[in-house]
């Protein structure tokens, strides 16, 4: 497995992070099988959060960890925090400390690698964040620090006030969902595309060294479903399947790697509970699709040039 840095950070990572919003759909022993699947291939960066399953996957994972032996510095563990599902966002200190603790708990680690806000919070008092960051770094309750969902200037207020550096900003990404990429290709055109949702977020964590990592790297819409075969998607599918041929891997593989493809060492997260899906996902590092077949797969998703 390809490492990068994660941010600003020294820390090495894998190019693919597993996700665990659904491990809770896993009993005992597929809960071990497969994160012991994702260690031999070398993607050991396990992205979790406080309301995945309500905490239930925090808490299998954990349970799965323990049986398995697995040592705790083989192990990149990710997890998030600020969402009250259905009432709020929350990013007082309070919460935040509240919430790491009790995944810390549920996971059965002393420490997070990474702890990530969970979505922007309208009421952040960020002065509260820092002390929050503060107290977490200070303890050796999480080492390192970032944001999901934001844009430039949410994180800029963000950094005014906090001295750790935001290494991450996990944001939806696709071939399909590629807003990102869509709004810096149409500058100064009027159609739809040229509208910069995000505040130039893509170039932003370029400039800034943030690592990027893309969720639901094979959906369309928001959770509307996968396109890699969906009758939606004639053109694109015709395409990924004809460039994964000519590689010898299939549609999951290619779909991975035109992510991958992309300079800005965007790291994807696999929300996949299949063991043989995840191994074909990780096959992605291993292709590197040329200039002409990422625009190829690009356009055929229906995204013009202008």
């Amino acid at each position: 497995m390809r490492k990068i840095k994660l941010g600003s950070s020294n820390l090495e990572i894998p190019v693919i992070a597993v996700g665990c919003m659904r491990i809770n759909s896993l009993n005992q022993k597929q809960a071990e099988e497969y994160i012991q699947t994702a260690l031999d291939l070398g993607a050991n960066f396990f992205d979790h959060a406080d309301i995945y399953g309500q905490g239930t996957c925090e808490e299998i994972f954990g349970d799965a960890v323990q049986r398995n032996g697995i040592p705790r510095e083989k192990m990149l563990i990710q997890s998030k925090c600020g969402i009250v599902p259905g009432v709020m966002y929350d990013f007082s200190k309070e919460h935040i400390l509240k919430s790491v603790d009790s995944s810390l708990k549920r996971l059965k680690t002393d420490y997070l690698d990474v702890l990530l806000l969970h979505r922007p919070d309208a009421l952040v008092e960020p002065e509260e964040v820092a002390e929050a960051f503060d107290h977490l770094e200070s303890t050796g309750k999480v080492r390192h620090f970032g944001v999901s969902n934001q844009n430039s200037m949410q994180m800029e207020l963000l950094k005014k006030y906090t001295k750790q550096p935001l290494v991450a900003n996990q944001l939806q990404f696709s071939i399909t969902n590629s807003t990102m990429v869509d709004a810096g290709m149409n500058v100064n055109t009027l159609g739809k595309e040229a509208v910069d949702r995000d505040g130039s977020i893509l170039d932003y964590c370029r400039l800034h060294d943030v690592t990027i990592q893309a969720w639901s790297p094979f959906q369309y819409g928001f959770f509307e479903g996968v396109f890699l075969g969906d009758d939606k998607y004639p053109k694109l599918n015709q395409v990924i399947d004809r460039i994964a041929k000519e590689y010898n891997v299939i549609n999951t593989t290619i779909a991975m790697a035109w992510i991958l493809r992309h300079p800005a060492k965007i790291q994807p997260i696999a929300g996949t509970m299949n063991k043989e899906r995840l191994i074909e996902i990780c096959k992605a590092t291993q292709v590197t699709l040329t200039r002409e077949e990422w625009y190829e797969i690009y356009l055929a998703a229906g995204h013009p040039l202008p």
